[in-house]
């Protein structure tokens, strides 16, 4: 008999439904407990606004169907395996939003004991915020600000704030984000009071081009944006004058598509994985996740989820 399970399928333009699919004949059995939804690659997706340029470099690494409709995609899974060497243990798979899924089980990282499940749905974007830190290569005493007061924001922000030899400065457009930064002692500032020429590195999460702005302003002489954004087939449009040549200023793309350079010769993929999970043994990151949904009513509240406007910072969702 044929394995089943229930799958969430982006089907059409800002519509999703829940399917029986079938479960692949090998892997590890894992039954799913929480899933994370990813608001920036999952709008593009939700929306239709995935450019076909980008079909091969946006697919998920367990993607089912092919862009722009229908397809299954997600990669923040956590769950609990059933079999194998892993019976029993919680762990994080980058698989689409499912019930149960079989996996490889060199794609099961193993939850450390330390992180509850609840938190390891944050793996796949602290992946990308641990990224960012090792392609800045951060030095002692360094001025840093944080454009973007996302989820991959406060992550960023939650890595520098553990180096006591940081000055770490937060900005968003919002003057409430539903976290505080005094809980991760880190200053909070909207971008009309960032000071120019202030910063040595600047992290640039925002994925607007004012944002981007912002942070080349913000930057001293030799200072570096590291910029996380992913603006699918937009163009941007900042300004390369002013100080951007006489200040010696540099754009730096860092995304998870590469180990970061300093880091690549000794570490896989699955080992910057590993690296993020045991990263999410920090309590205050809890606050980060500001809503969870039943997976059941996903097709319902993905509208609301996925809006331009949408309230809290990561949804999780419960399998029950």
């Amino acid at each position: 008999m044929v394995e089943t399970a229930q799958a969430m399928i982006y089907c059409a333009e800002r519509q999703a439904r829940i399917d029986t699919v079938d479960l692949r004949a090998d892997g590890v059995r894992v039954e799913t407990l929480y899933s994370g939804i990813s608001r920036g690659t999952e709008r593009l997706i939700f929306n239709g606004k995935v450019p076909p340029a980008e079909y091969a470099r946006m697919r998920a690494p367990l993607q089912v169907g092919e862009f722009p409709f229908p397809v299954r995609y997600g990669y923040a899974c956590v769950g609990t395996a059933t079999e194998g060497a892993l019976a029993g243990q919680h762990v994080f798979c980058l698989h689409p939003h499912q019930t149960v899924f079989r996996a490889d089980p060199n794609m099961l990282v193993p939850v450390p004991s330390s992180v509850p499940p609840e938190r390891a749905i944050l793996a796949a974007n602290m992946e990308t915020a641990l990224n960012a830190i090792w392609d800045a290569r951060v030095l002692p005493g360094a001025r840093c600000l944080v454009v973007g007061a996302g989820l991959l924001g406060w992550l960023i922000t939650a890595l520098l704030s553990r180096r006591s030899d940081l000055s770490v400065t937060l900005t968003d457009i919002r003057a409430e984000t539903g976290v505080k930064a005094d809980d991760f002692c880190v200053r909070f500032m909207t971008p009309d009071r960032v000071l120019q020429q202030s910063f040595d590195i600047a992290f640039h999460t925002s994925a607007n081009e004012a944002g981007l702005q912002t942070a080349l302003d913000a930057l001293d002489f030799e200072g570096r944006v590291i910029e996380l954004s992913w603006y699918g087939d937009r163009p941007v449009q900042v300004s390369l004058g002013a100080n951007f040549h006489a200040n010696r200023l540099t754009i730096v793309s860092s995304q998870v598509g590469h180990v970061a350079t300093p880091r690549r010769a000794a570490m896989t993929h699955r080992d910057r994985l590993t690296r993020a999970l045991a990263a999410l043994d920090d309590p205050r990151l809890d606050r980060l996740i500001t809503e969870d949904v039943r997976f059941r009513d996903l097709p319902e509240t993905l509208p609301r989820l996925l809006g331009d406007d949408a309230p809290g910072i990561a949804t999780r969702v419960v399998y029950d």
